[in-house]
């Protein structure tokens, strides 16, 4: 067999390797819907491209065993590609026998040939393979009738199906030393073969970049590798995604693979003109045109994109440009927020704040128990609540916002004797001040939110009858009786 080490190989190439195996150290088959409409998606989406990438696939192969290929890495797309093209190979002997549905499809013989040559190295595959896991059966059974559903739909037509075998590509790499392989799959799956959160993202808007701006797409990797990836981590996890769930009245426990989804929106080259694209489309196109008139060489003036944390994401350049603008403003935040000594006075986006304002930035930054992690989950809790806020209103009544979202956030600390991650979610969709922010047209729309006061019964957090300085400022802010 010709070596496929460092090749690139199109559907129809890797599919015809007769070769193929699964070996028994795999894991199970686990694609499900999502992963299949998220494939038929990147079909439709690209299938102008004269080339698209899948990703890549990994083997190691036998020397005593018919130069049999394992299948080390990228099983579950392998079996994807393989279920659709035997979904479509069941379709086209359907349909061969209609002659109405002969008349409208698969009028292409380079096609047809194809299909018919790939029948029986698939055939032969599944016939030799035999799954020990119960969930793979699963999974790929219903994956299978989902596919026939799909590719028997018209709009998945001849140059859809050409697509798919021969510019969809996969780069191989062949491992021959058996001890190698699973060192490579050790470290692959056992020690996190999966991508944070962050990074799947990065991977998904790089390839949403418009063709114009391909030149831009170097700056924003620079940008973002120059940040550490536990940063970046924290921004999505702990600032973005929670605001984003929350004001939506959902829970944000955590945010993984399951949930980069909340960061994918819209590419504005591809989408139609529908009603709610507009205003991003108007902003999009009027930031640019402002940016690029000669009067900014004059003037030196720049506009900014009117990020906002609950719009809806513009694919590509711009989730680089937002991942920026609030990994700064964030870090500005929170840094005024901790930086703080008792009586000193804060200034915070250029708005200086009242003395009760300074003082709750100062005992947050200062009282001895604040390194708990029930603590630190409410301090979050607050961080999330005064980000969004500023996010909307900028410095306007930011002193009453921060005496505010201090009462909301810690009246939960208070209250608990233990403050675990459960307890924070709970609190904020039951009291959900995130989402007032959000539903707020002017700044003293929150001024109505309701923050009733605390008796000393309430009291969970000081079990020795003592009163810590977060009680102090409750009781001096009039909410602790």
């Amino acid at each position: 067999m010709e070596s496929i080490n460092n090749q690139v190989l199109s559907v129809s190439q890797l599919l015809a390797i007769k070769q193929l195996a699964i070996p028994d150290y795999q894991r199970p088959y686990r694609w499900g819907a999502k992963n299949i409409s998220d494939l038929f998606t990147d079909l439709a989406t690209h299938r102008d491209k004269s080339a698209y990438r899948l990703g890549s696939v990994v083997f190691h192969q036998h020397a005593d065993i018919g130069e049999t290929l394992d299948i080390v890495d990228g099983q579950q797309r392998t079996l994807t590609l393989m279920l659709t093209v035997k979904a479509l190979i069941e379709v086209l002997d359907e349909e061969s026998r209609s002659v109405k549905e002969r008349a409208t499809r698969f009028q292409r013989q380079d096609l047809r040939q194809q299909l018919a040559a790939l029948k029986v190295p698939i055939h032969d595959f599944m016939a030799r393979e035999h799954f020990s896991s119960r969930d793979s059966e699963l999974n790929l059974r219903r994956n299978y009738l989902e596919l026939r559903r799909l590719v028997a739909r018209p709009e998945f037509d001849e140059q859809q199906i050409d697509f798919l075998l021969n510019r969809c590509q996969v780069v191989c790499f062949v491992l021959r030393d058996i001890s190698e392989a699973f060192q490579f799959f050790d470290s692959q799956n056992a020690r996190g073969r999966d991508l944070a959160p962050h990074d799947l993202l990065k991977a998904f808007h790089l390839r949403e970049f418009a063709e114009h701006e391909a030149s831009l797409k170097a700056e924003a990797v620079a940008h973002w590798e120059r940040l550490p990836s536990d940063e970046l981590a924290n921004l999505f996890a702990l600032y973005l995604y929670r605001v984003r769930q929350w004001a939506e009245g959902k829970s944000a426990r955590y945010f993984g693979k399951g949930e980069v989804d909340l960061f994918k929106g819209v590419n504005l080259d591809r989408v139609g003109h529908f009603p709610y694209v507009e205003s991003l489309r108007i902003t999009h196109h009027f930031v640019d045109e402002y940016n690029s008139q000669y009067q900014r060489k004059i003037d030196g003036q720049r506009m900014v994109f009117p990020f906002h944390l609950d719009q809806m994401i513009i694919n590509g350049r711009r989730f680089f440009e937002m991942a920026e603008y609030y990994q700064k403003r964030v870090a500005a935040i929170v840094a005024k927020e901790s930086g703080p000594v008792q009586g000193q006075s804060v200034t915070l986006l250029g708005e200086a704040l009242t003395p009760m304002a300074c003082k709750v930035l100062s005992t947050l930054s200062s009282y001895e128990r604040r390194h708990r992690t029930g603590d630190r989950y409410v301090r979050a809790m607050f961080d999330c609540a005064l980000i969004f806020y500023i996010d909307k209103f900028g410095s306007q009544g930011l002193s009453l916002a921060i005496e505010k979202c201090f009462i909301w956030a810690y009246r939960c600390r208070i209250r608990q004797q233990v403050v675990q991650l459960a307890t924070m979610d709970n609190y904020v969709l039951e009291h959900n001040l995130i989402r007032a922010i959000r539903d707020a047209r002017l700044p003293g729309d929150l001024h109505g939110f309701p923050l009733p006061s605390m008796s000393r019964q309430e009291n969970k957090n000081n079990r020795n009858g003592s009163e810590d300085e977060l009680v102090g400022l409750f009781r001096e802010m009039k909410y602790y009786e």
